[in-house]
């Protein structure tokens, strides 16, 4: 994959992120949700801003869900069944009409026929899943032509005390679900080899920049 010899990039399984997220189930909503609030807005504001049926890429508990527009109809898929069951649950107590389905797929191999949908998010998923760049392949298929795909992720430090917090980290990668340390050349150098997608926005997001939310646009 592009920037797979890039030695930052931790090697991650699907078992380990179905161990992990089965793990983070019960506690997730109260370790991430704050956190992570800023930057699931941000993507939900770039969602709303369009119209028609929008995937969801590794929903989790469902956290953006109420931050969606009711004209915008939503699927949501993950790979973990107790963090959708957390989203099933959400869902129902806070009477979500706009949320067509919650099905547990992987993100890799989408059980979708290509531009079933008019667009595609992803908070925080792109940097837990083993092939970055395949997930990304399987969502410009299944989004229609002009359609965007909508990225919020941590993007790795270059340098400084964050960089050296995320190397330490790393070798945690399988236990946590995720990788610490994600260079933007992964999603940079798929950009570049893919003439039918184009890169619309990138920008920092809060808390302290840690975040990043890239638009693209499917030509």
């Amino acid at each position: 994959m592009p920037g797979g010899n890039d030695k930052r990039v931790q090697t991650i399984t699907s078992s380990n992120v179905e161990d992990a997220y089965a793990r983070w189930a019960p506690i997730y909503d109260n370790v991430f949700a704050l956190i992570m609030r800023p930057g699931r807005q941000a993507a939900a504001d770039a969602v709303n801003r369009l119209n028609g049926r929008v995937l969801d890429v590794g929903i989790g508990t469902g956290l953006e869900l109420p931050m969606f527009s009711d004209h915008v109809k939503i699927s949501g898929i993950d790979l973990s069944a107790p963090m959708l069951d957390i989203a099933r649950r959400r869902v129902a107590d806070l009477g979500l009409r706009n949320v067509e389905e919650l099905r547990v797929m992987d993100a890799m191999n989408l059980e979708y026929a290509d531009h079933t949908f008019d667009a595609a998010v992803t908070p925080y998923v792109i940097t837990t899943v083993p092939d970055p760049a395949r997930t990304l392949d399987e969502m410009v298929r299944v989004v229609r032509p002009g359609g965007e795909i909508i990225i919020v992720n941590h993007i790795g430090a270059e340098s400084g005390p964050v960089c050296w917090i995320e190397a330490a980290m790393s070798n945690r990668a399988a236990k946590l679900g995720w990788r610490p340390q994600f260079p933007w050349s992964i999603i940079g150098d798929w950009i570049a080899a893919r003439p039918q997608v184009e890169l619309l926005e990138r920008r920092t997001l809060p808390p302290l920049g840690l975040f990043t939310l890239v638009r693209l646009r499917r030509k």
